[in-house]
């Protein structure tokens, strides 16, 4: 009676019943209070080691000139090295406007995975997982298999701390199927402890121990101390589960020791209020009440609301423990307040349906290739039967006229005659004989090629302006020109793309002189255009021509199962485009490796240092003339070529 008669005074009837209720709860949950807490999740890929001085000195520059705010990798560093949630959402949101509008889909995929760690670190786990689902989308996209693991990671740390154990398990194994196939342990670390840390929520302390385990092992070996951090933490709360609270005090003060020197306040939060619940259990509650507090200092500092609710909780016990009901029941109700502002019901179930969409769209593609699958198979069959009707019709005519077999035979032989002309024609002599022989053709690589890339300037205004015909009738003429040119100096075509022509020496056999020869064509090309131009020829177009120049290793076969086509990829072949791209209207630009091969033979001016996306500063000359050739034009274009 006397108890009521106080929690009327301090509350009304209705408050006084939910307050016993409370306490009711506080004393069933006190003796796993570890398992309300908000599991700590670690991920390599996105770095809690945060260095906010760093990102301060991106933003300066990144607002001191407005071309540097489309600079896509200085904003996807500053949105990494953030530690407020919000400006880590902030530029997240940058980085996937900006890259969309350059249709960078490696960029868009960062810019969704980084949304998703600011909205997780929010505690918006809804949108985080609408976040993360788009990256894995563009991951998918670009076929990075790292970047799947990772993301699927990621959505399992979602789940994890939505309290959706199924779709947290299922997650989590597909990453870590996919990292045990690769060689980079740091990523495995990570999956296997977010994993253990899964288990830890669960109260399956022998599992969580074991991957908690194997993950601090590979930290260690690869002196990883970030990770190795998160793993004591996670030992120490496993090792307070089993009653260990000696050993379990150490590993969490080591972990926060460490955590403090790499700036990851979040796990600090999380560690801080175990390390409570520690002295809690060892009965020193001045230290647990100290621990509490601090992890709701700094959890409100930067904004985290999943362990802003673990301190009230944490803070609500330890004031019941002392007799202080009334103070225990405000921090309680603080407690659910954030609690549900994080897990409500409703965002649970949307969050459990963002899976099911995605999934749901995965199987209707999957649906839509067996049907077509199915109705060609129907058609095959619808196929085979005619064919099978016309066979025989066909038997039935031979047996009758013997004639008609020469006649046919003769046909036969003269269309598969014209199929291997005509393969010959697209493809290089060699290559078309083993395609013809094997049915495939294997990709070879080749050390020493020369590639050239040409491409005409002020295309597309001729394209907007001119009939199809007439721009048609233009394009063809130079590039006919072209392939007579390459055909006269043993080059190979390799394909045109629009307004650019691509050419190679030394693929499909090698070649010693590559270089010379390419520079060869290279300038005859050019002098052909100029010529066309001054003759102007009859055309509507009298295009101005870029040419770029670089040599090196590449790797080169055949693509596609139908229309066949001979390519070659490597860095080499995207170097000669950034050098096409990087020229001059009317000039020839090479790179060094180039320049090393042909500088005995060609007059060339050094163009200096100049910046390459993706590649920074390189150096790059332009063609004048070949050495030993007298007769030049007006521009220093030699006028012939034998």
């Amino acid at each position: 009676m006397l108890l009521l008669r106080i929690l009327n005074v301090l509350l009304n009837a209705k408050e006084a019943i939910n307050l016993l209720e409370t306490i009711y709860l506080l004393k069933m949950r006190r003796q796993h209070y570890f398992l309300v807490l908000t599991t700590v999740l670690f991920c390599y890929w996105h770095s809690f080691a945060q260095n906010p001085e760093l990102s301060d000195s991106l933003k300066s520059v990144y607002y001191s000139n407005s071309e540097n705010q489309t600079d896509l990798e200085m904003l996807s560093n500053i949105a990494d090295n953030e530690v407020d949630p919000d400006s880590v959402t902030k530029y997240s949101l940058l980085l996937i406007t900006n890259a969309k509008a350059l249709g960078d889909d490696e960029m868009i995929y960062s810019g969704y995975h980084q949304l998703g760690n600011g909205l997780r670190l929010q505690g918006d786990f809804k949108e985080a997982l609408k976040a993360y689902f788009k990256s894995l989308n563009y991951a998918n996209k670009i076929r990075d298999n790292k970047a799947i693991a990772y993301t699927n990671i990621e959505i399992g740390n979602v789940y994890s701390l939505s309290g959706n154990t199924a779709n947290a398990d299922l997650y989590y194994n597909k990453g870590i199927d996919e990292l045990r196939k690769g060689k980079d342990s740091i990523p495995l670390g990570s999956a296997l402890f977010n994993a253990g840390d899964e288990y830890l929520r669960l109260g399956n302390l022998e599992k969580a121990e074991i991957f908690t385990k194997e993950a601090e092992l590979i930290f260690e070996k690869a002196d990883y101390p970030l990770g190795r951090a998160y793993s004591l933490g996670n030992l120490g709360r496993i090792n307070a589960g089993l009653g260990n609270d000696d050993l379990a005090e150490e590993n969490l003060n080591t972990a926060i020791v460490l955590l403090q020197e790499l700036n990851a306040h979040n796990a600090i939060a999380e560690f801080l209020v175990s390390l409570s619940n520690v002295y809690s259990e060892k009965g020193d509650t001045e230290k647990a009440f100290e621990y509490a507090r601090r992890s709701l200092e700094i959890s409100k500092k930067y904004g985290f609301k999943n362990y802003i609710a673990a301190a009230y909780a944490k803070l609500s016990e330890l004031y019941e423990e002392i007799g202080y009901t009334a103070k225990s029941f405000q921090y309680y109700k603080d407690f659910i307040t954030y609690r549900d502002s994080v897990r409500n019901l409703e965002s649970i179930s949307e969050m459990a349906n963002l899976r099911t969409n995605f999934e749901i769209s995965q199987k209707q593609t999957e649906v839509d290739l067996l049907s077509q699958q199915k109705k060609n198979q129907q058609n095959i069959v619808i196929g085979v039967l005619v064919a099978l009707f016309l066979l025989m019709l066909l038997v039935f005519g031979l047996y009758r006229r013997n004639n008609f077999i020469r006649r046919t035979n003769l046909i036969i032989e003269k269309e598969k005659n014209r199929s291997e002309r005509l393969l010959r024609n697209i493809l290089p002599e060699g290559t078309a004989l083993e395609l013809m022989e094997t049915g495939k053709v294997k990709a070879k690589k080749f050390k020493e090629v020369s590639v050239l890339f040409t491409d005409f300037e002020g295309f597309t205004q001729y394209a907007e302006s001119l009939s199809p015909e007439e721009l048609v009738k233009s394009v063809d003429f130079y590039f006919t020109k072209f392939d007579k040119i390459i055909e006269k100096h043993g080059l190979e075509k390799i394909k045109t793309i629009g307004d650019s022509y691509m050419c190679a020496a030394g693929v499909p056999f090698p070649i010693k002189d590559h270089a010379i020869k390419i520079m060869y064509a290279a300038l005859e090309i050019l002098d052909f255009v100029e010529k066309s131009k001054r003759d102007h020829q009859g055309l509507d177009a009298q295009f101005e021509i870029r040419i770029g120049i670089n040599s090196g290793s590449l790797i080169a076969g055949v693509v596609g199962s139908k229309k066949f086509a001979y390519d070659i990829w490597g860095d080499t072949v995207n170097m000669a485009s950034r050098m096409e791209s990087c020229s001059e209207s009317g000039k020839i630009n090479i790179s060094e490796n180039t320049y090393q091969l042909v500088k005995g033979d060609f007059s060339c001016i050094e163009r200096g240092k100049i910046e390459v996306k993706n590649k920074g500063m390189v150096p790059m000359y332009f063609v004048e003339c070949v050495k030993d050739l007298s007769t030049k034009s007006t521009n220093g274009i030699p006028t012939a070529m034998s």
